[in-house]
């Protein structure tokens, strides 16, 4: 189930085994959050690392391409897509909606989704904020999402044309217990080692001695196995 909404009829008890799913955010003066993480809840099983692994590659092509102005949602969304799909995986939510202010999460006019609409015809530009969420859900099993913000920012103009990046401005580590560093790449092990050092980085200053110590745990560097 890819949203969820407790009711009496099913809900369900947390126990410390398997995955838990967090969709949250907030509404602040500056902006809109929305952000995914899940967690194991303790003896994450090969299925649980391998299919949160598929999930987190694609979370972080997205999070890393560089692409020409002009370049469409409906054209990145297979970064996203392309690792469950190479194993008869897939999801079928959008990768990612644009987040504003004071509304209702999603916002136009970009977005991130397998098909062609009139929000994933819509060009990237400097200055949008959009959700980067792929996820993967198996019935009466585990459903797992990873989502970050990711803010369009100038790459660089060359000869050929500007080119665009994204910028990740959410701040919270991923479950280093539930990665499979064996499927990882260098570049995926050291994006994921320079983003949890800025989380770090970026939080400790607000954070006391106790809290501190819980985020270095939490984003220690991982390395391939």
């Amino acid at each position: 189930m890819v949203h969820y909404e407790p009711t009496e009829e099913s809900d369900a008890e947390i126990y410390p085994d398997g995955l838990l799913l967090v969709d949250s955010g907030a509404q602040y003066l500056d902006g809109t959050t929305d952000i995914t993480r899940t967690v194991s809840l303790g003896n994450p099983t090969a299925d649980e690392r391998h299919d949160f692994t598929l999930v987190l590659k694609g979370c972080i092509a997205l999070a890393s391409a560089v692409f020409p102005e002009g370049t469409c949602g409906v054209q990145l969304d297979i970064l996203a897509h392309q690792y469950l799909w190479k194993e008869g995986k897939t999801y079928l939510h959008g990768t990612g909606h644009g987040v504003g202010s004071f509304l209702n999460v999603h916002e136009g006019p970009q977005s991130f989704r397998n098909r062609i609409d009139h929000l994933t015809t819509v060009p990237f530009a400097p200055g949008m904020v959009t959700s980067d969420e792929p996820g993967l859900y198996v019935t009466d099993k585990y459903g797992i999402r990873c989502e970050n913000m990711i803010l369009t920012v100038v790459d660089r103009e060359t000869e050929f044309g500007r080119f665009l990046r994204f910028d990740t401005v959410t701040l919270f580590p991923f479950d280093i217990n539930l990665i499979e560093t064996s499927m990882l790449n260098d570049d995926e092990i050291k994006w994921i080692n320079e983003y949890h050092k800025k989380v770090y980085d970026l939080l400790t200053p607000s954070l006391n001695e106790k809290e501190t110590a819980w985020l270095a745990a939490k984003t220690q560097p991982i390395s391939r196995k």
